[in-house]
């Protein structure tokens, strides 16, 4: 009976994270055997017992006595807790029965790195298609050499970032090796009368717009077109002397959709093709294009980009298209980061402001990947939060609490003191503690120190004298003096009350840890740290971090959470 009150009560404990109370343990117990309800008192010692025994055991010690004398709790106590968290979903694709296959695509403007908010496209996208067993393209709009030109170790990035993400791409299309496809069909929109060459100013073109009224150009006849528009592709105009305009209606209510943009003039090299085109589409014009011929079915778009859908219309009803269906999201904004951009953030990196696209502070899929994030955790975050209109505000904690659950039952634990304090210790010479790997498991890591260890500097402005200490793992000491610490050991098992603290050996080994805040802290960390490299791992009381690098004489992490 003792060991089933044992067994019940560690479940408790562990279940809520502290000891359980009596009446809990005793209801379970006794409803379970109606039997022993005329021996309540009797069990109810029993119950206060054991509780009182599981009082002076850490939450470690909790979850290694439970193996121990039920090995299938812990089990089943995991199980439980995996159906409970039941996997997210996403809402329907809206008409996705209407198409022979679903096709997506994720279209990013490879100026810098993946963003959380580019790893929400990626993910939605990709999932989208494995849900309908359709595709997924990974397209890079690449047609603004000036603006917003292309990182060229972006595309490689994004590729990297895909497959870490679980969302590798069907196809790779590069908008910028394509170019060809996008002046065949500009040519074709002049030669049925739906493009002509405006060789207005942009303030003139504005005071006509402003006035809902045609320019000079605009009823240039097609074979005038064709012949501006070869000259455009030769060169012999300069940037901003001519551009080619789509014809919409210029007494449109919306002055955005009079007369748009298609090709402007850019004589500047680009990373990835050179100086071998000067005449570049919009980005309106290509992904139109683009979505048409790749087969797109649906297209995930966000509120701010609603007038290029009514810009592109224009082009599907003049070849007489069918628009994919477009499901409208609202912006995420991430607290911790407020408001950010590529464009931005590749300026503050170019100006030495931050380290490199995987910086700690970062909002990068680069830097989450090297902070010790797991894929799991991204991808479940984001399809959690579905596809609303609404804009959302969420805070990083959400994507630490998805992190944890899925890093928590690998890392492994180890000491790690920031402001480290030596302490001596009187009662003997060499000292060895046996401690827990991790929780869940039953083998130990061996820890041996001389008779001085380091406590941490937050820990050592609470000593007091004659103060019971727990060494977690290795002794109980009572303070001798403070100025200098000293701890006189004693042959004690913890107590309630006890301050229970963590510690390094004389030989522990110097760690930098890297944070979001952009701060370092500093500190000495068990020798066995140096042995897991680019691993997560919980630095107790601490949180969790990546080992990012290992030498002889420091180990540098990177803050998880």
């Amino acid at each position: 009976m003792r060991e089933e009150i044992r067994r019940y009560a560690l479940q408790n404990a562990l279940k809520y994270g502290k000891p359980p109370q009596i009446d809990a343990v005793l209801k379970r117990i006794l409803g379970e055997h109606p039997e022993l309800r005329k021996e309540a008192r009797e069990i109810s010692r029993l119950v206060r017992d054991e509780i009182k025994a599981i009082e002076s055991m850490s939450a470690e010690e909790w979850a290694v006595e439970l193996r121990r004398i039920a090995p299938g709790a812990m089990e089943e106590r995991a199980d439980k807790a995996a159906k409970h968290e039941a996997e997210p979903k996403l809402p329907e694709l809206p008409m996705h029965d209407e198409v022979k296959r679903v096709v997506m695509r994720f279209a990013p403007n490879p100026n810098g790195a993946a963003t959380l908010g580019s790893a929400r496209g990626i993910i939605v996208n990709s999932e989208y298609a494995k849900m309908y067993n359709g595709r997924f393209i990974l397209r890079f709009d690449d047609t603004d050499p000036l603006l917003k030109r292309p990182l060229p170790e972006a595309y490689k990035w994004y590729l990297e970032d895909c497959k870490w993400l679980d969302a590798v791409p069907d196809d790779v299309i590069v908008a910028s090796e394509r170019m060809e496809l996008y002046y065949r069909y500009g040519a074709d929109l002049i030669n049925r009368g739906f493009a002509y060459v405006c060789f207005c100013t942009r303030e003139e073109f504005r005071a006509y717009k402003d006035r809902k009224v045609a320019c000079p150009h605009r009823e240039a006849a097609p074979e005038s077109n064709m012949e501006y528009w070869d000259r455009m592709l030769r060169g012999d105009y300069d940037e901003k002397e001519a551009v080619l305009r789509i014809k919409t209606d210029m007494s449109n209510d919306d002055p955005a959709l009079r007369d748009w943009v298609a090709f402007r003039i850019l004589k500047r090299d680009h990373p990835r093709v050179g100086a071998r085109y000067i005449v570049w589409p919009t980005l309106d014009f290509e992904s139109a294009i683009e979505d048409h011929v790749l087969g797109i079915t649906h297209i995930l778009r966000g509120k701010d980009l609603l007038k290029s859908e009514l810009r592109q219309r224009f082009l599907y009803d003049y070849f007489g298209w069918r628009y994919p269906v477009t499901a409208v999201w609202g912006k995420i904004r991430v607290l911790e980061f407020g408001k950010f951009s590529t464009s931005e953030l590749r300026r503050g990196i170019e100006r030495g402001e931050y380290d490199g696209w995987d910086d700690p502070r970062l909002p990068t899929v680069r830097a989450l990947r090297r902070r010790g994030f797991q894929p799991e955790a991204i991808r479940r975050f984001f399809i959690a939060m579905g596809v609303s209109q609404n804009d959302i505000s969420v805070s990083m904690k959400n994507l630490y609490a998805e992190n944890r659950k899925i890093v928590d039952p690998h890392a492994m634990r180890y000491f790690f003191v920031r402001r480290p304090v030596p302490m001596e210790l009187q009662g003997g010479d060499t000292f060895v503690a046996m401690a827990l790997r991790h929780p869940s498991r039953t083998d130990y890591r061996e820890i041996r120190t001389g008779n001085r260890v380091y406590i941490a500097g937050d820990d050592y402005a609470r000593l007091r004298v004659g103060q019971r200490i727990r060494l977690k793992y290795l002794c109980t000491v009572v303070i001798e003096s403070v100025k200098p610490p000293i701890g006189r050991v004693i042959e004690d098992t913890a107590k309630k009350g006890d301050f229970i603290i963590h510690w390094v050996p004389d030989k522990g080994i110097k760690v930098r840890v890297k944070k979001p805040d952009g701060t370092d802290d500093e500190g000495i960390g068990e020798p066995l740290i140096a042995s897991e490299l680019d691993k997560v791992v919980q630095f107790e009381r601490y949180g969790f971090v990546r080992i990012d690098s290992v030498s002889s004489d420091l180990v540098v992490a990177y803050f998880t959470h």
